[in-house]
């Protein structure tokens, strides 16, 4: 996508040092603004890591065979073979912010893998945001579903296709998660909002905070085609590769869920609450619409083979 470059605001000849500004320029400048209130006003409320030298091990552990997860330099190798998948998790949880990573793919024939990149609490009421990218045959293109739970209740996958290839290079996926919306992104470009209807008695993600997860695994009874084609295990060893991992956050860490509610709980205390961020802006919404009229595949609101009542969520 080219960057949009805005033209500079036309000046009145009689008056050269006083531009005139028309509404959409008053705009732009109220957003820079309440970006530069954002950044300023960030404090305690964040605990940010720099993509680019992360060390992995300080931030992550594994969560499950560690043997099959690799770090070199600032990449992370998993990888899936007949015996297992791995995965990793944060040693702390986080409660509304940013988390994103830049990940590589499976090349070729990855059908019946899945690779996942989520934040989740723990539990049965469990919230949980998920990336899951659904690997298939070779010259098929992938499939990324997302997914929402809020208080243990789930069910709300969207598919998308990508418009570029998962596997030939890294690619950045992003959650943004605050009091009013989750955004679901793929390079900066949203593909997906999820907004807060509790107005409507639908839960909304607000009470737990939740870690930053990566894993690789088999999935071939359901992941490509709805489990018609199977994982080729004569194709194995699979590997997908995290690096640059984000997390600009309220860190929980140590913190019990009363204490998690009073330090990340009060509206606009902190970047992510702030007004600029309860939605989407005038270039995001163009993006967002582009995604969804030419990317998306499956939406769970249109599904009504599916739900014989759908979801309030969906309801206009």
């Amino acid at each position: 996508m080219q960057a949009h470059i805005a033209s500079s605001p036309q000046v009145d000849k009689k008056s050269p040092l006083v531009p005139e500004f028309n509404k959409e320029d008053i705009e732009k400048l109220k957003t820079l603004l309440e970006s530069l209130e954002i950044s300023s006003s960030a404090g305690s409320c964040s605990m940010a890591f720099a993509g680019v030298g992360v060390n992995f091990t300080e931030v992550f552990e594994s969560s499950w065979s560690p043997d099959h997860i690799t770090v070199v330099g600032d990449q992370v190798m998993l990888t899936l073979d007949n015996a297992s998948g791995c995965g990793f998790q944060s040693k702390n949880k986080y409660m509304f912010g940013k988390a994103s990573a830049q990940i590589k793919l499976v090349d070729g024939d990855s059908a019946g893998t899945v690779i996942a990149f989520y934040m989740s609490s723990e539990g049965a009421n469990h919230d949980e945001l998920d990336f899951e990218f659904l690997g298939n045959v070779s010259g098929e293109p992938y499939l990324v579903q997302t997914n929402v739970y809020a208080n243990g209740t789930g069910d709300r996958e969207q598919r998308h296709s990508l418009w570029f290839d998962p596997t030939a290079d890294f690619h950045t996926y992003s959650f943004f998660w605050n009091h009013h919306t989750i955004i679901f992104s793929v390079d900066d470009i949203p593909i997906r909002v999820f907004k807060n209807t509790e107005k409507k008695g639908v839960a909304y993600p607000k009470n737990q905070g939740m870690g930053v997860y990566g894993s690789l695994w088999n999935a071939d009874d359901w992941a490509t085609q709805g489990g018609r084609v199977k994982t080729n295990w004569s194709h194995s060893p699979f590997v997908a590769t995290f690096r640059a991992f984000e997390i600009d956050a309220c860190d929980l860490s140590g913190e019990d869920t009363v204490a998690a509610g009073a330090k990340c709980g009060k509206l606009a205390q902190c970047w992510w609450d702030k007004p600029a961020m309860r939605e989407l802006n005038k270039s995001k919404k163009r993006q967002f619409k582009m995604v969804q009229s030419k990317h998306l595949v499956y939406d769970y609101c249109k599904d009504t083979a599916r739900f014989t009542q759908m979801p309030k969520e969906c309801l206009d």
